[in-house]
Parts: structure tokens; sequence; C-alpha cells
């Protein structure tokens, strides 16, 4: 079998979570299926370190997907000709994009359809062109995967299509993501709070992410406290961001709020690991893998009580409505004065995190590859 793959998202030292999703899981796949021919199709030069075994084939064709007009030309005129010059028996595109100009069968990863609920959040192009074209890419697709029951629920309600199309495949962890020692969190505190205890955001600096939110939320935890707690922001710069730093220069406490911008890997794990808590009130996720990382790091968390986040976090998290400030800084509060509830919720979460893994989302993953050429 032939099985040509989207792989424009592997771009070194950029992956976000639909990066890491294709990282992951083709990484496996692709190893345990050797009888099988891969065919990667990259948008610009690629990193060796993606091409992870003998029966993966790269091939570049330009341009790079940087605008909406751009992912129009790669998909319905590109791909196809790749898709016919290798003899294609599927196309598996991790981030959800299709092509509308083939009779090859395909399957996409629609990771959620936030961009549906919540368009203000995307410039206006992007915006126009998901709700345009993704609806007709879940018509067209033979079979759908997504991460979260409430992802396949909300992508059959909203285009309309078969519920028995759409697999769920859950994201995984990981396995970087473990308890760290008390040195080892002392060390990161005094790298990044001086020493102080702090709430950790992870994700991208995003409108949905409700980082403007969170950042009220804490203003108000610091003036009913006396505490030294900081707040720390981990991830990189995506659309609109004008709001989140309006409300940082307006909060009373903006020495205690630390941004970072994205970090590796191996960091985020140390980082995590000497938190307090992770603080993750996002008024919209797919899934929400900060959430299940920090459970695997043996820290609290305090998440939003909407979308996939219940389905993910199960019994082992405290959740608080993202749009009520006083929701989020009580929460906070507990987290920071209940010692036996934070035990609770980290024995909770060592649980609930065996849920996911990736290993479990390439066996998942595969069985879609599978039925969709069924």
């Amino acid at each position: 079998m032939i099985i040509a793959v989207n792989t424009r998202l592997l771009q070194k030292g950029k992956l976000e979570g639909i990066g890491w999703f294709t990282y992951e899981t083709l990484m496996r796949i692709t190893k345990a299926h050797p009888e099988h021919q891969f065919i990667f199709i990259f948008d610009r030069p690629y990193n060796n370190s993606y091409i992870f075994s003998d029966n993966v084939m790269p091939v570049v064709i330009g341009p790079p997907t940087r605008h909406p007009l751009l992912w129009l030309f790669w998909f319905q005129i590109q791909i196809p000709r790749v898709l016919r010059k290798y003899k294609a028996d599927v196309f598996l595109s991790p981030d959800g994009y299709l092509s509308l100009r083939t009779k090859v069968p395909q399957l996409a990863v629609m990771h959620d359809i936030n961009f549906v609920h919540r368009p203000e959040d995307l410039p206006w192009l992007t915006a126009k062109y998901y709700n345009r074209f993704f609806p007709k890419f879940a018509k067209k697709a033979t079979r759908i995967a997504t991460v979260s029951m409430f992802s396949k629920e909300d992508i059959t309600r909203l285009f309309r299509v078969d519920y028995e199309k759409i697999d769920v495949v859950y994201d995984g962890i990981n396995q970087t993501f473990s308890p760290t020692t008390p040195e080892e969190q002392e060390a990161i505190r005094k790298k990044y709070t001086n020493g102080a205890p702090y709430f950790l955001f992870v994700g991208a600096l995003h409108p949905r992410k409700n980082i403007s939110g969170l950042l009220k939320a804490f203003d108000a935890f610091k003036t009913i406290e006396n505490s030294d707690m900081k707040m720390v922001i981990v991830g990189g710069k995506m659309f609109k961001t004008g709001d989140i730093y309006e409300t940082y220069q307006n909060t009373r406490c903006k020495d205690d709020i630390i941004f970072t911008g994205r970090i590796p890997t191996a960091e985020l794990h140390q980082v995590l690991g000497a938190a307090l808590a992770l603080t993750f009130v996002p008024f919209f996720e797919g899934f929400g893998i900060p959430v299940v990382e920090a459970m695997s790091a043996g820290i609290p968390v305090v998440c939003s009580n909407t979308t996939s986040l219940p389905e993910v976090g199960g019994d082992a998290v405290l959740y608080a409505d993202p749009c009520k400030t006083d929701e989020i800084t009580e929460a906070m509060h507990l987290i920071a004065n209940d010692k036996k509830l934070r035990e609770d919720l980290i024995k909770k979460g060592a649980i609930q995190k065996e849920k996911f893994s990736w290993e479990k989302t390439a066996d998942k993953l595969w069985q879609s590859i599978e039925k969709t050429l069924q």
C-alpha cells in the first residue's frame, strides 16, 4: 500500500499541537508497518530526523503554505499531482486539509472546529477559508479522525456528516513528562521566579486560550491573597495578541507575571514539574494536551468546564467557567491553600493519564487508515 501524508507541519523547532500529533503518530506507524510505502509531502526543505524509517520517501512541493491562497493552490493543485505521480492508495492529512480534486480515498484528522464557534479569534481571511472549505473537506473525506467525543459530535452536527464516518483518536502524552525531584523543582523556580511558587499556563498565545481572563483572575488572586505566587506563561504568539498585552499592562501585579515564549520540550518538562498547578482555562479545546501532560508531571490542574476538557480531565482536575473570572480566582485560591486537595488531584491525575498514550493514538489512527480503504 502507498500512503501519502501531508507532513507540512513537521518543522524543526516549531512543533505545536497538530505538529506533535503528526510526529508522534507517524514515527510509530511507519516503523510498525515496514510492508507499506509512505510518501511524506513537505512544503519546504525538511529535516532528516522526520524521515523515520526506510519505507518513508520525502517529497518537497512548493510553495510554502503561509497564506490561505497558498493553501488553496497547494491542496487543490499540487497535492493531486503528487497523488497521481506516486499512485497513492490513500491520502492522510493530520491537519484536516484535503484536496477536492482527487478520487484517491482521503482521511482527514480534524482536531476541532473552533473556527465555526469563534471566527473572530482568527484573521479574517483565515476564518473565511476554514469556514468555507472545512465543511467541504468533511463531506469529501472517506473517513475523519478527531481527538475527542466532543469534537466528533460537533463535526457531525455542524458539518452534517455521518456519525459513523468519524473515529475518535485521542491525543497522547510525550513520555518526557514525569514528576521531577525537589532539587530540580527548586532549581527551576530559582531560574524563572527567583524561588517563588507559581501557577503555569502552557499553550499558544491565542484569543481562544483565554489568557486575558487568566491574567485578570490572577490579578484578583494577588489582591486577595498575601502571597508571593507568580504566574508563568509558556507559549509562542499566534493571532490577535493585543488584548493579552493590554490586560497585562492593566494588571497591578505585572512584576509577578513571566512570559517565557516557546521553550524546548525538555525544559517544559522541568517547568511543568516545578509548578504549583497548571491553570488552563481556554474557551474552546478539541482535546487539551497540557492537561494530560500536567497530570503526567505530577501537578494538579485547574481547567475549563467547557468543550472537550471534562472528557479529558475526568474527576482529576478542578474546574472553572472560563467566562467567570471569579470562578478561576476561587479555583486558584483553593489550589494555593488546600494541600490535601492538591494531593488528591495529583493521585487522580496519575490514574486518569493512563487513558492516553501515543501508542494508543497511533494504533487508532492506523485503524482509521485501514477503514479508509475498505
